[in-house]
């Protein structure tokens, strides 16, 4: 079995920060390609960020300079922080593995979500 369990969204206010973690467990490990997904209700779920085994990464264009993933394989964490956060920003955030993960396809795990609200 694949868990993957995120946990840190919240209520922020605009410019604020916020720092996402997500707890894998069972069969994912530090050989699997992980990612931050969003989704607003009524839209697409969109990629944010990729970090791969060897800690490349990729990040969506309008997320460089604010958002940064990371990775802890130790804990078997993976992290996205949040900066200078806008109220385009609120979403619900999605935290994803797989193997052939690529920026045009997900890989096959998701986690349950965690919302993230962006308001003054």
């Amino acid at each position: 079995q694949a868990q993957l369990v995120e946990s840190g969204g919240g209520l922020v206010r605009p410019g604020g920060s916020l720092r996402l973690a997500c707890a894998a467990s069972g069969i994912i490990d530090d050989s699997y390609i992980m990612a931050w997904y969003r989704q607003v209700p009524g839209k697409q779920r969109e990629l944010l960020s990729i970090i791969w085994p060897d800690d490349s990464i990729y990040y969506k264009d309008s997320v460089k300079g604010r958002f940064t993933i990371s990775r802890d394989n130790t804990e078997n964490m993976v992290y996205l922080q949040l900066k200078s956060l806008k109220p385009e920003d609120t979403a619900t955030y999605y935290c994803n593995a797989g193997l052939l993960t690529t920026p045009r396809r997900p890989g096959q795990y998701w986690g349950q979500g965690t919302q993230v609200t962006v308001s003054s």
